[in-house]
């Protein structure tokens, strides 16, 4: 039996959620670290994971995963693929050092938005260098190009923090889940507050679970090849390959 798993950042560490190719068990966890995270699930199949993984050292270009995923989003969900910090720029220990260092090697001031995140981008990284496992099963996905894929190569309208956004997700996640999409929705709720996990982080899990179930973790590069990073990570994000699926699911 495979499983696989969704894991999106949250306040209280790391959300995943985790299911077999059967779609009926699931299973879903709170984790301090990337460390708990990748050794709770290391007998599963894959580890989709929303977080940068593969830096540039520097340049002006940016990661083209980043650049092809907005192109196929397009506006407004293309703004949601915000471009990650330099490796340099994720060691330093303010937002002010980290920002200047970041224009010195890219000629880009690091967003307050990608600060936010760096604690969470410098443990994958420095997990991924020191970690055969982790290097083998996480994989970097971005959720709203997962939504993109599962709804016929059609961005989602809505902002995902909003009801609306919420609604529009959550059908999509029915049309390939039908059976348990709302039974995982509601049990996550109920088990954390949302001040640790928020209803879209259980979202953003859920639909990188979906992905890798649904296409039997049959994933197809953005780009294709990857690029490498200067330290051999692939700088990519994964789709599904769903053509051997039907439109709404296995069942």
């Amino acid at each position: 039996m495979s499983s696989y798993v969704g894991v999106d950042g949250c306040k209280a560490g790391w959300f995943a959620i985790a299911l077999t190719d059967n779609d009926d068990a699931w299973s879903h966890g709170v984790y301090d670290s990337a460390e708990s995270l990748v050794s709770q699930y290391s007998n599963a199949s894959q580890i989709y994971i929303d977080i940068p993984i593969g830096l540039r050292d520097g340049g002006s270009e940016g990661r083209s995963c980043d650049t092809a995923a907005r192109k196929l989003l397009g506006s407004p969900r293309a703004s949601s693929v915000f471009t990650p910090p330099a490796r340099p720029s994720i060691s330093a220990d303010d937002y002010q050092t980290a920002s200047n260092t970041n224009s010195e090697l890219t000629g880009r001031k690091l967003s307050r938005q990608a600060w936010g995140i760096v604690p969470k981008i410098k443990e994958v990284d420095q997990l991924m260098q020191s970690d055969s496992n982790a290097r083998e099963l996480l994989v970097e996905v971005h959720p709203e190009l997962l939504f993109w894929s599962l709804n016929d190569q059609r961005p989602m309208q809505y902002n995902k923090k909003k009801p609306a956004g919420q609604t529009e997700r959550l059908d999509v996640l029915r049309r390939w889940l039908p059976k348990t999409t709302d039974e995982i929705y509601q049990d996550a709720l109920a088990s954390y507050l949302r001040k640790n996990v928020a209803r879209d982080d259980i979202l953003d899990a859920l639909v990188a679970a979906v992905a890798g179930c649904q296409s039997n973790g049959n994933m197809t590069n953005v780009p294709e090849p990857p690029e490498i990073d200067p330290i051999g990570l692939p700088m990519r994000m994964v789709t599904p390959n769903l053509k051997d699926q039907a439109s709404h699911g296995r069942n």
